[in-house]
């Protein structure tokens, strides 16, 4: 069992630095995952801040992402042992699963289902799954949540600025009815629930319990 003292994790991803829409919500990961972890895995990590912000809490992690670019990066500023893999994550071995999966502005880069599929496969029994995702308004109430973050947008920029990864960037096709219906087929029980700045979060606690084993 992996006894790593509890962390102030919380604080540490509470911060202005390096924010932009998606790490904004890295503060949601020990809320729905208590730390320390046993085996991590973010998937889609570009330059690798995520997983470098997690490394002092898990016992090992991995980050996979198909941009060699992003994964030359994020193996030149890991500070702490890290495997970096570069290839499809939802093919490539990554010697799963993981007590928890991270996905973070990666899944409309994929076929929704495959992806989901592949993240889910991932996790860990008793793991937990976050992704932190986009998708395009189609409902009324899709309208309004994305409306509100056009001055919430702006206050922020103003007050923090607005960091770059220099990661690959790709339109959403997919809307918070199609995520829904997705979820509910693949990854059945998880919660799904619509955030500022034009972000979804959807999380997952696998089927079963948490083993010593790995």
């Amino acid at each position: 069992m992996n006894t790593m003292p509890r962390s102030g994790l919380g604080t540490e991803l509470a911060t202005d630095e390096c924010w932009n829409h998606n790490t904004h919500y890295h503060r949601l990961i020990p809320r729905y995952a208590t730390p320390p972890y046993r085996s991590v895995l973010d998937f889609g990590c570009g330059e690798g801040l995520l997983t470098r912000r997690l490394a002092a809490h898990a016992g090992r992690v991995t980050g996979v992402d198909v941009s060699p670019e992003m994964i030359a990066r994020a193996r030149t500023l890991a500070t702490s042992p890290i495997d970096y893999v570069c290839g499809d994550g939802l093919t490539v071995e990554l010697g799963g699963p993981f007590d928890l999966v991270t996905c973070f502005a990666t899944l409309h880069h994929m076929d929704l289902q495959a992806g989901l599929r592949r993240l889910g496969e991932l996790t860990a029994p008793g793991g937990t799954l976050l992704v932190v995702g986009l998708a395009d308004p189609a409902s009324a109430l899709d309208w309004v949540v994305s409306a509100a973050g056009v001055p919430a947008n702006r206050w922020a920029r103003r007050r923090r600025g607005g960091w770059d990864p220099g990661a690959p960037i790709r339109d959403t096709t997919h809307t918070y009815g199609q995520v829904r219906r997705a979820a509910r087929q693949v990854v059945p029980g998880a919660r799904l629930r619509r955030r500022l700045y034009w972000r979804y979060s959807l999380v997952w606690r696998a089927p079963g319990a948490l083993t010593d084993a790995r």
